[in-house]
C-alpha cells in the first residue's frame, strides 16, 4: 500500500489522521493546503462573493500538487494525503451557481490533471453538531461563519459522492466518538484495519472498552 487518502466534511479530523499515519507508516505527507487560499476567509464570510475565487485556487493549488506527485513518484513509497481530488468538483457543485460552476468546468477541462489511483481511501465521517463543536474548539478566525445548515450540505454531497465511489478500496470511519490522535486504542484499532484491506469498501466502528 503506498499511497493512502483520507477524507471527509470539514472538522471531521483528516489532517490529524493523515500526520499520524503518515509518521507511522514512515511516509511522504501531502496536505491540501487550505491555510494558503487567500480568499477562503472571503469565502466563509460570505459565500457568493468568495466562493468562485476559492474553488479555483484549490482547483490551480490541486493540479499542481498531483504534478509533483507524480514527479516524486520514483522516491517515495508510501504517501498520505488528506484530500481527493474529486471533492473540488464535489465542492464546486455545492458552492458554484450555474454561470460560474460552467467557468469552473472550462478551467477544469484545460488542465491536465494527471491524479494516481489512491490504494486505499478511507472516508471518515461525524454528524453536522460533532463537526461544528470541532471547528469551534479550533477557533480558526474565519471558521466562526460556518453553521450547522452549511455542514449539513457537506455532509450529504460527501455522502452521496461515496455512496457511488468505486475507483479504490474505501474504508468508512465513523468518527463521531473516536479521538484517533489522542487515544492510542482506537487509533491503532484503525491503523491495524487499514493494513488488512485490499479490495473492497469496509467500515470502522471501534471495539467497545472491555469490562
Amino acid at each position: 500500500m503506498s499511497h493512502l487518502v483520507i477524507e471527509g466534511p470539514i472538522g471531521v479530523g483528516k489532517t490529524s489522521l493523515a500526520r499520524r499515519l503518515a509518521a507511522s507508516l514512515n511516509g511522504e505527507l501531502l496536505l491540501e493546503g487550505a491555510d494558503a487560499n487567500p480568499f477562503l476567509p472571503r469565502f466563509y464570510q460570505d459565500p457568493r462573493a468568495g466562493a468562485l475565487p476559492a474553488q479555483l485556487f484549490f482547483l490551480l493549488q490541486r493540479a499542481q500538487q498531483m504534478q509533483d506527485i507524480r514527479q516524486s513518484d520514483l522516491f517515495n513509497s508510501v504517501r498520505v494525503a488528506d484530500f481527493l481530488l474529486e471533492k473540488d468538483r464535489l465542492f464546486a457543485r455545492l458552492n458554484l451557481d450555474e454561470q460560474e460552476l460552467k467557468l469552473y468546468e472550462q478551467v477544469y477541462a484545460a488542465l491536465t490533471i494527471d491524479a494516481p489511483r489512491p490504494d486505499l481511501v478511507i472516508y471518515m465521517q461525524a454528524p453536522a453538531e460533532v463537526l461544528l463543536q470541532r471547528i469551534r474548539k479550533r477557533g480558526i478566525t474565519h471558521e466562526r461563519h460556518i453553521d450547522t445548515a452549511y455542514l449539513l450540505r457537506i455532509n450529504d454531497a460527501y455522502t452521496e459522492f461515496f455512496y457511488n465511489y468505486r475507483d479504490s478500496p474505501l474504508l468508512i470511519v465513523n468518527a463521531a466518538e473516536i479521538d484517533l490522535v489522542n487515544n492510542d486504542r482506537d487509533y491503532g484499532q484503525l491503523l491495524a484495519r487499514i493494513l488488512e484491506i485490499r479490495s473492497g469498501r469496509h467500515y470502522f466502528n471501534p471495539l467497545p472498552l472491555a469490562l
